[in-house]
C-alpha cells in the first residue's frame, strides 16, 4: 500500500504563501486520486481540496476556491498543494491522502479515502 509524507508546513504571516508536497513511498501516485483535508484546533477535519488521477480534475471547498491550487507530479511521485493568500483561519493540520475508491459526488467526503500522511501544521499569524 501507498506511504505519504507531508512536507512545507511552518509559520507564515497572513498573506503570505505556502506549499505543501506528500510525496508517496511504495506505490505511484499515478494509481491514486489524492486530496488535502485539515483539522483545525477544536475543529472537525475538513475537506480543502482533491485531484482525479489523471490531473484532469481538481475540487476546491468554498473557503480555498482561488487561493489554493493542487497539483501532481507523477515524476517526483509528488502532489503539491500550493496556498496563496493565507489567513489566520487557515491554520490547522494539513492530510495527504490517497483514494482507489473515487466517487465524484463524494470528493468531499473523508470517508472515501483510504490512506493517509501524518499532517504537517500550518500556522499563518495576524
Amino acid at each position: 500500500q501507498v506511504q505519504l509524507v507531508e512536507s512545507g508546513g511552518g509559520l507564515v504571516q497572513a498573506g503570505g504563501s505556502l506549499r505543501l508536497s506528500c510525496t508517496a513511498s511504495r506505490r505511484s501516485i499515478s494509481d491514486y486520486a489524492m486530496g488535502w483535508f485539515r483539522r483545525a484546533p477544536g475543529k472537525e477535519r475538513e475537506f480543502v481540496s482533491a485531484i482525479n488521477r489523471s490531473g484532469g480534475s481538481t475540487y476546491y471547498s468554498d473557503s480555498v476556491e482561488g487561493r489554493f491550487t493542487i497539483s501532481r507530479d507523477y515524476a517526483k511521485n509528488t502532489v503539491y498543494l500550493q496556498m496563496d493568500s493565507l489567513k489566520p483561519e487557515d491554520t490547522a493540520i494539513y492530510y495527504c491522502t490517497a483514494t482507489t475508491n473515487w466517487k465524484i459526488l463524494r470528493v468531499r467526503s473523508d470517508e472515501i479515502y483510504e490512506y493517509w500522511g501524518q499532517g504537517t501544521q500550518v500556522t499563518v499569524s495576524s
